[in-house]
């Protein structure tokens, strides 16, 4: 495993991390805590040091499942949980960043994480105006940071747009944001040279656009009710499935899966600090994890990313609407 600055934090994190929105058990289908635990304990011995959580995720079961597995490796491992962002369903976000909201959550976060700080804290998915407006939130923010409850203060940001505005306009350490090869905005608003120029880490989310860039799905897939994959029309589940088969000839006479092209793709950059794959099971870890010891992609094969995205449509802007 290569490992990375986290920005100007002073943290060093693993170029390949872990995204645990899957473990909470209610947003990519009900999971096995057993299984959980073991997918964990694999990625920290294959050298994985991130671990990306939120009280969202099963409304704190992911940071619970996350401590019971990695608990005793605490001051090994760099946690990033997230704030505000309250149980819903659909497309419809209810969030709290006030300051009660803010203490009430951070204590309860290290109380399911059993420990008495967190690496990074971010706020998770504001819109723009909520993040012009949270002078006051960053004010406590920055008070928890001083009584060493936080390290780090980041924005998990709602839009690559979103994650420009908050390093231009604000001294936020870390920014979360989508990135993946069916989703480049993020090169062109020039996120990442702006980010490296002022220092401030980049995690990169979504990169397998919800395991459709594996290409181990078709599009056809019936989801239940607790897999968030539910909530979006079939012609936008089609659409992501489309993507694998035109990216796959770069793989031609390569020793590396789908799944680990959408990943060495992500981190091409070294302003991106790590990647976050979600996982449930040890052999997905295995595969993302070995992404890492794998040749980095090289300029043609980055050109060509760069031309079938340019050349193809895998969004329709109005699949979240309804």
């Amino acid at each position: 495993m290569m490992y990375r600055d986290l920005g100007n934090t002073g943290l060093k994190v693993s170029e390949v991390g872990f995204g645990t929105w899957g473990l909470g058990g209610d947003s990519y289908g009900t999971t096995n805590d057993t299984d959980s635990i073991k997918a964990l304990n694999v990625a920290y011995e294959k050298g994985c040091n991130f671990f990306d959580t939120s009280d969202l995720y099963g409304q704190g079961h992911s940071e619970t499942v996350l401590q019971r597995a990695l608990g005793q490796h605490r001051k090994q491992i760099v946690i990033g949980t997230k704030f505000g962002m309250l149980p819903h369903t659909g497309f419809d976000m209810k969030q709290d960043f006030s300051n009660g909201h803010i203490k009430n959550a951070l204590h309860s976060s290290l109380e399911r994480l059993n420990t008495d700080y967190v690496d990074i804290y971010l706020f998770h998915s504001p819109s723009r105006s909520q993040i012009e407006d949270s002078e006051s939130a960053i004010k406590l923010l920055t008070n928890l940071k001083q009584q060493g409850k936080i390290k780090a203060i980041g924005v998990s940001a709602r839009s690559p747009e979103d994650a420009l505005w908050v390093i231009e306009n604000t001294e936020i350490q870390i920014v979360e944001l989508n990135f993946n090869l069916i989703d480049q905005r993020a090169i062109e608003l020039d996120v990442f040279n702006k980010a490296a120029i002022k220092g401030v880490g980049i995690i990169a989310r979504t990169p397998l656009s919800f395991g459709y860039l594996s290409g181990k799905l078709d599009g056809s897939e019936i989801f239940p009710q607790n897999d968030h994959r539910s909530n979006w029309p079939l012609e936008q589940r089609e659409l992501w499935a489309t993507a694998p088969k035109l990216f796959d000839i770069l793989n031609k006479g390569k020793q590396r899966t789908l799944t680990q092209l959408a990943l060495l793709f992500c981190i091409a950059d070294p302003a991106v600090s790590t990647v976050i794959p979600g996982m449930l099971s040890s052999t997905e870890v295995i595969e993302n994890m070995e992404t890492s010891i794998l040749d980095k992609l090289n300029l043609a094969e980055l050109i060509e990313i760069r031309n079938i995205y340019k050349e193809n449509r895998f969004y329709d802007p109005t699949a979240k609407n309804g």
